[in-house]
């Protein structure tokens, strides 16, 4: 069977904190579908995570020597990659043995069998195959939502060629109606639909309350809520079973987390099974109007001179909370406090002052509640996940 194999080898997913701490890099949600389903719908092929041995070694984990015994082609691709047509047409030309380089450089992706493998942790490169362009890849956290405008369109026009868009009620106002697509099942009434600036894209069984603004680039998922009278615009992403409400304004929601009551998110990235209490609002600008600086692993990069707040899965903010300008939260963390947030908030604190440690057994208790809100349980993976992170950083 031919397959897709990911890697993160290479890609320096330590500069994805908090977001590759839960996750592979693949699994990132840029535009309407996460980078792995976009390569997916792309090839035609299922896909799988080359293995690394380390802690997210999980069910899709597969090493190289496993990936070729049933005969089949792999292609093993750098999963911080955003495929495009030319990169796409580009790969499929690829024979056995070659990879595809950048500019005469780094490899992006690579085509191998079983005869290819030599050792278990050796493959044979016959040939490199230069690709002109210089791929589009997500390097630092920032990059989604800088990026989504772009991938809305892309992913806009990849889900909804040659395929009719629900009808849209007469109750709506619409502006440019050829680029709004609405999947079977969405309700979308008394609203004002914008597609001038961008396409919109909603979802399976989604819903816009009436007197809502949407203006796109905008994409909404399976089964997500937009919230009675909000305002939201592009480039702006809420994944599936997500909550927008407010004002929002190019961002991106990964899946199952809610910003549904007033308040303001813009220019930020907000992970899974998050919740942002009423009122909560963040900062995407300096006063000085100077460049943002954001902290990493390896110490702090600079985001441009617009980025709100990067959040990791499972963590929360109290009502009335003031995020301050680019602003990095971890995983698991219960934010509340006065004033503005640190600049940077360690996974599993407990509040934001002093930054109390939440305790493993009260976190994982909190999060299954969170869960069984939208009728979803904590895995056993995902438990092992959050306590490895719990004990290494």
């Amino acid at each position: 069977m031919d397959k897709i194999i990911f890697t993160e080898e290479f890609c320096q997913p330590e500069n994805l904190h908090p977001f590759t701490l839960t996750r592979q890099i693949q699994d990132i949600r840029v535009g309407i579908l996460t980078i792995r389903e976009k390569w997916e719908y792309m090839l035609g092929l299922s896909s799988y995570d080359k293995k690394e041995d380390d802690y997210k070694d999980l069910d899709r984990s597969i090493s190289i020597s496993t990936a070729v015994k049933d005969g089949g082609t792999c292609f093993m691709i750098h999963g911080n990659v955003l495929p495009t047509p030319k990169l796409i047409n580009a790969i499929r030309k690829l024979k056995n043995g070659e990879f595809l380089s950048v500019k005469g450089g780094e490899g992006v992706a690579f085509r191998f069998t079983k005869s290819e493998i030599l050792e278990k942790h050796k493959i044979k490169v016959k040939k490199s195959v230069n690709f002109s362009e210089e791929p589009v890849t997500i390097q630092f956290p920032w990059n989604i939502f800088q990026l989504n405008d772009w991938a809305i369109r892309h992913d806009f026009e990849l889900l909804t060629q040659k395929r009719k868009s629900q009808a849209i009620s007469k109750t709506n106002r619409i502006i440019k109606p050829s680029g709004i697509f609405i999947e079977k099942g969405a309700r979308v009434e008394h609203c004002i639909l914008n597609a001038s600036a961008g396409p919109i894209y909603i979802g399976k069984n989604a819903e816009i309350m009436e007197g809502s603004m949407i203006r796109g680039p905008f994409a909404m998922g399976e089964g997500a809520v937009v919230k009675i009278g909000s305002k939201i615009y592009g480039a702006t992403t809420l994944g599936p079973f997500c909550m927008g409400g407010g004002e929002i304004k190019n961002s991106v929601l990964f899946g199952f987390s809610n910003k549904a009551h007033d308040g303001y998110l813009g220019d930020s990235v907000i992970g899974e099974w998050c919740n942002l209490g009423a009122g909560t609002s963040n900062s995407n600008l300096k006063n000085t109007a100077s460049e943002i600086q954001l902290w990493t692993p390896t110490g702090k990069a600079a985001a441009g001179k617009k980025c709100g707040v990067m959040m990791g899965d499972y963590s929360r903010t109290a009502v009335n909370t003031a995020i301050n300008t680019g602003t990095v939260i971890g995983v698991s963390c219960n934010v509340f406090g006065n004033g503005l947030t640190p600049k940077h908030i360690p996974s599993f604190s407990w509040g934001s002052d002093g930054f109390d440690r939440y305790g493993f057994e009260k976190a994982i208790t909190d999060i299954e509640a969170w869960k069984k809100l939208k009728g979803h349980s904590l895995s056993g993976n995902e438990k092992m996940v959050l306590k490895y992170i719990f004990d290494n950083f």
